[in-house]
This record gives C-alpha cells, sequence and structure tokens, in this order.
C-alpha cells in the first residue's frame, strides 16, 4: 500500500473512532438527562399527590358533615313512631322497615368513618408523600456524583485505548517501511551476485577489487536493515499485543458500564422510592377499605335478603312452611275382598301367555315412550335455558359506570343506551313471551308423557318381577303377605351409640361442636354426603325436590340421638328427604359456613371470576 494510501486509511479509522466516541460521550450526557428529568417527574408526582390527597381530605370532612345532617333529621322524625320501638325489640328484623332504620345507622356510621378517613389523609398520607419527595432528591444528587465518577473513569479508558492504538498504528507503518527496505537490499544483492557469476578473467585487477568491496557494502546494508526490521517488527507486535489487550479492556469496561453500572445507578436514584411509595398508597387503600368493609357490614342483611331471592330456596321453604299439604301420601295398599288374601299378581297358566303378551307389549311401548320423551324432555331443558338466560341477564351491573374511562359521555347516555332503552326492553319481552309459550307447552307434554311412563313402567316392573321369579313361583308386591308364606327374615341392625355431647347438632355452632365431639367432620356431614354420593348424583332434582318431612324428621332426630340413620348399604331412604336433612343442618347453624366477615371477599373472588371468564368470550 502507497503511504498517501495508508495515511488515508488511518484517518478513516481515527475518524470512526472518534465518531464512535462522541455517540457514547452524547449518550452519557442524554443518561443525566433521563435521570434528572426522572428525579423532576418524581417530585412532581409527589407534590400532586400532596394537593389530591390535600383536596381529598376536605371533601370527605365536608361529606361527614352532610351525613350526619341527613341522619339526624329522618332520626328525629322516626324516634317517635311505633315502627322505631318495634326496631328497638328486634334488631335483626328482616323486612323493610328494618332496613330503613339500618340504612340509617349506617348513614351515621359512614358520617364517622369519613371524619376519620380525612384525619388519616390529613396526618398521615400526604406527610408520607412529603418524606417521600425529600428522599428522592437527596438519593439523586448522591447518584449523580457517583455517576460523574464514572463517567470520566469511562473517558479515561477511552482516552488509554486511542492512544495505545496510535502507539501500534506508529509502530506497524515503521514496520512496514523496514520491511520495504530490506525488500530493496535485497534486490540490490541478487543483482550484484548476478554480475559476479560473470566471467572476471578478462577484467582488470582493480575493477575486481572494486566489485568485491561493493559486495561487501551490499551485504552490510543488508544485515543493518535485516535488524531494523526485527527490531520494528518486534514493536509492532508488542504494540499489537497492548492494543488487543486495552481493546478487550475497554469493551469489557463499556459494557459493564452499559450493562451493570447503568443498573446500579438507577437502583441508587430508586432507592427506597418505591417501598417508601407503596407504604403511603397501602395507606390509602387500608383506610379505603376499612371504610369500605365498615359500609358492607351494614349492608349485609339487605345483601342477604336479595341473595335469598332463589326460586329453589323460596319453593324449599313454601313446602315446609305447609309439610301436611306437600307430603307424600303413605303407598295404597292391597286391600282384600271378602277373605282374598292373594297380593300378588298370578302368573299361572292360562295366563301365563297374556301376561307375557302384555309385557312385550308394556316393553315396546316404553321404548318408544321415552325416545319421544326424552327429545321433549331436551327441547324443555334447552327451551327453559333459554329462558334461564333472558331472566338472568346481568343488566343490573352498572360497575362501568363507576370507572375511569377515556371516554367522554356521560353516565345518563351510557345507561339509556343499554338496559333504558324502550325498543330494546320491548322486543327482549316479546322474545321473552313467545318462548315462555313454547317452553309451557312443552313442559304439559313432557309431564303427560312421563305420568304415562310412570304408570306404564310400573306395570312392567311387576310383571318383570312375577314372570322374573320363575314360572310356578309367586313374586311379592306389597309389604302383605299370604297366610301360608313366613314371613321374610329381618336384617340384624346393630345398636347405635348413644350421642354423648351437649352442644347441638342442629341450631348449634360448629366449631363447639367439633372442639367437644372430636370429630373432624360432624357425622351428619359425612352420612350424608356419603349416601348422597352412592345413590344421588344420576337423580333428577337432587337438592331443588323437597322430600317427605316426615322421614326429614326420622333422620334428623336420629342424628341428634348420636345415631346413624344412613350406616346400612341399602337405598331404603328417599333421596331428596336426605338432601333435605343436609341442607336444614348448614341452614340452622348459628355462624355460616361461610362467615360474614369473608362474605364480601368471596362475592369478590365470584365478580372477578365472572369477569375473566365474559372477557374470554
Amino acid at each position: 500500500m502507497s503511504t498517501p494510501n495508508r495515511f488515508k486509511k488511518d484517518k478513516e479509522i481515527i475518524a470512526e473512532y472518534e465518531s464512535q466516541v462522541k455517540e457514547i460521550r452524547a449518550q452519557l450526557v442524554e443518561q443525566q438527562k433521563c435521570l434528572e428529568q426522572q428525579t423532576e417527574m418524581r417530585v412532581q408526582l409527589l407534590q400532586d399527590l400532596q394537593d389530591f390527597f390535600r383536596k381529598k381530605a376536605e371533601i370527605e370532612t365536608e361529606y361527614s358533615r352532610n351525613l350526619e345532617k341527613l341522619a339526624e333529621r329522618f332520626m328525629a322524625k322516626t324516634r317517635s313512631t311505633k315502627d322505631h320501638q318495634q326496631y328497638k325489640k328486634d334488631q335483626n328484623l328482616l323486612s323493610p322497615v328494618n332496613c330503613w332504620y339500618l340504612l340509617l345507622n349506617q348513614v351515621r356510621r359512614e358520617s364517622k368513618d369519613h371524619a376519620t378517613l380525612s384525619d388519616i389523609y390529613l396526618n398521615n398520607v400526604i406527610m408520607r408523600f412529603m418524606q417521600i419527595s425529600e428522599d428522592s432528591t437527596r438519593m439523586f444528587k448522591k447518584s449523580k456524583e457517583i455517576a460523574f465518577q464514572l463517567h470520566e473513569d469511562l473517558m479515561k479508558v477511552l482516552n488509554e485505548l486511542y492512544t495505545v492504538m496510535k502507539t501500534y498504528h506508529m509502530y506497524h507503518a515503521e514496520s512496514l517501511s523496514a520491511e520495504c527496505k530490506l525488500k530493496e537490499a535485497e534486490k540490490q544483492e541478487e543483482k550484484q551476485i548476478g554480475r559476479s557469476a560473470d566471467p572476471v578473467f578478462h577484467l582488470r585487477l582493480e575493477d575486481k577489487h572494486q566489485r568485491r568491496s561493493s559486495v561487501k557494502k551490499i551485504e552490510k546494508m543488508k544485515e543493518k536493515r535485516q535488524a531494523k526490521y526485527s527490531e520494528n517488527k518486534l514493536k509492532s507486535i508488542k504494540a499489537r499485543n497492548e492494543y488487543l489487550l486495552t481493546l478487550e479492556a475497554t469493551n469489557a469496561s463499556v459494557f459493564k458500564y452499559y450493562i451493570h453500572d447503568l443498573s446500579d445507578l438507577i437502583d441508587c436514584c430508586d432507592l427506597g422510592y418505591h417501598a417508601s411509595l407503596n407504604r403511603a398508597l397501602r395507606t390509602y387503600l387500608s383506610a379505603e377499605y376499612n371504610l369500605e368493609t365498615s359500609r358492607h357490614e351494614g349492608l349485609d342483611i339487605i345483601e342477604n335478603a336479595v341473595d335469598n331471592l332463589e326460586p329453589r330456596n323460596d319453593k324449599q321453604r313454601f313446602m315446609e312452611m305447609y309439610p301436611t299439604a306437600f307430603c307424600p301420601p303413605m303407598k295404597f295398599e292391597f286391600q282384600p275382598h271378602l277373605g282374598d288374601e292373594v297380593c300378588m299378581v298370578s302368573a299361572q297358566q292360562p295366563l301365563q301367555g297374556e301376561l307375557i303378551l302384555r309385557y312385550q307389549q308394556l316393553q315396546s311401548r316404553l321404548a318408544t315412550l321415552k325416545i319421544e320423551n326424552e327429545e321433549i324432555k331436551k327441547t324443555t331443558e334447552a327451551t327453559q335455558q333459554t329462558i334461564q338466560d333472558m331472566v338472568t341477564i346481568e343488566d343490573y351491573d352498572v360497575s362501568e359506570c363507576f370507572q375511569h374511562s377515556r371516554s367522554t359521555e356521560s353516565v345518563k347516555s351510557t345507561v339509556s343506551e343499554t338496559y333504558l332503552s324502550k325498543p330494546s326492553i320491548a322486543k327482549r319481552r316479546a322474545n321473552q313471551q313467545e318462548t315462555e309459550q313454547f317452553y309451557f307447552m312443552k313442559v304439559r307434554e313432557h309431564l303427560e308423557g312421563s305420568n304415562l311412563i310412570t304408570k306404564l313402567q310400573a306395570k312392567h316392573d311387576l310383571l318383570q318381577r312375577t314372570l322374573g321369579d320363575g314360572r310356578g313361583h309367586r313374586a311379592e308386591y306389597m309389604t302383605t303377605r299370604p297366610p301360608h308364606v313366613p314371613p321374610k327374615p329381618q336384617k340384624q341392625k346393630k345398636p347405635r351409640p348413644q350421642s354423648q355431647y351437649i352442644t347441638k347438632l342442629f341450631n348449634g355452632d360448629l366449631e363447639s361442636f367439633i372442639k367437644e365431639s372430636g370429630q373432624i367432620i360432624p357425622l351428619i356431614v359425612e352420612s350424608c354426603i356419603r349416601f348422597i354420593n352412592l345413590y344421588g348424583l344420576q337423580h333428577q332434582g337432587i337438592f331443588r325436590v323437597s322430600g317427605s318431612q316426615v322421614e326429614v324428621n326420622d333422620i334428623k332426630n336420629a342424628f341428634e340421638r348420636g345415631e346413624d340413620p344412613l350406616t346400612d348399604d341399602q337405598n331404603n331412604h328417599d333421596i331428596n328427604s336426605v338432601a333435605g336433612v343436609l341442607k336444614l343442618y348448614f341452614r340452622g347453624l348459628e355462624n355460616p359456613l361461610f362467615p360474614k366477615e369473608r362474605f364480601n371477599d368471596l362475592i369478590s373472588c365470584i365478580h372477578a371470576v365472572v369477569t375473566t371468564l365474559l372477557g374470554r368470550k
């Protein structure tokens, strides 16, 4: 490479290096500006938070006073009424009057809570934000000093790299120059050796001596240039090694600064900021959550009343109110006429063939009816689900109206476009009435078909038992037995232990009973669930259809005596009655299975799950 081209290449390398260093300098300055800007934004944010909570405290104080005035105004009107005297006697009365008085008490309670909330904002939350602002400014100043020191160290490393690179370029250029001179000397030597090879017998003595002297001079010059080249080559290699080592160290230092040191600097600026802000905001959250908890405690009775608006519970309660009217009657017993004691279907000749034919006809008819009724049942269930979807549409949730939104529309316009839209209501009600008419038609068809199936199935089963007992053998149907047939041996039942516990099982406290009895799970719960698991999982209407009130009372009394009436491995109890006993037990507990203090948390979890599922759809 010629000297001008070499100088041009060196300038390009130096220019590229200086450009890269310039970018790094600009980045360092920009980093410092970013950290400073971040601190300013934090300070401004904390100042805004202080102003916000100061104003909010004023609003809470004013709101507290207005609530107190509101409660006192209506309390003064109701103190002399008869309802007020009744309210004093029965604090837990679930009625509109009770809700009204509880509402007034809740307003007074909210008034005190909001006054407390205002005091917390002024004397706790705002003071925390002021301290955080001071701490953030102090942390930034100390971090800035460390950043300047790191920047200086980084620039020293870059300058050192530049110096080593220049030294390497200089020694390498000298090495190249010495190599060129050495090559020139070798060419001259080769040329001189070529002349020496010519015949010298015709040369004069002086010419011979001159030629020998010239060869010696060329040899000495070559030796000097060889030594110079070796020396410069060694210096170039050493300079290159030093350059590579310094380059590696520089890259490592730059990488460490950008990957680790910068992160550490940001951590220094953030030291304690997020944790302190977390504590301050958690103070706010604690105050708000406690305010909300206090408010919900006053609304629990109303909310429980709303939750009890459920058809299954109301139907169960209605049927329990009139047990004699809705209790299934006793089975009709066979009434012998004029001494006829035979209480079974006779399958003897010549009636056997007729019974077999009738049994086959019933079996064929039942198969057809079951298929048809099953299709009607599916249609009924689908229609019922459609109606349920119509009447259970969640149009009562107005939580969106209380959420922060970027939309500039008013709450009134948002609501009016949905539920309050009259065309929407009219269309929905028309569709609902049409679906209801179709549903009741299918219900009637299903009930008529199932009633017919029940009657035919009973006849079919009796004929099957009669014919299945074998020709010549007679089958029993009723409990009344012929005089000549020996009584069926009864299974010996093991005596059940009497109760040893004082705590009430029904209408008692679950925790007290567990501690006193030593039972991890009460016997009534374990036994009923076991029985339902064995015989009730495929039963239609489980926990919905009421059982026999007499049988429910019998099972309940047995458990109260410490007995287990469900220990026999036989399905000799009505599954609906067993389910009714389990419901009766849980409904009568003094403290609900889900404590009242956890009720709001449970509802919040359910709302969150429903919101998530609806969001996925």
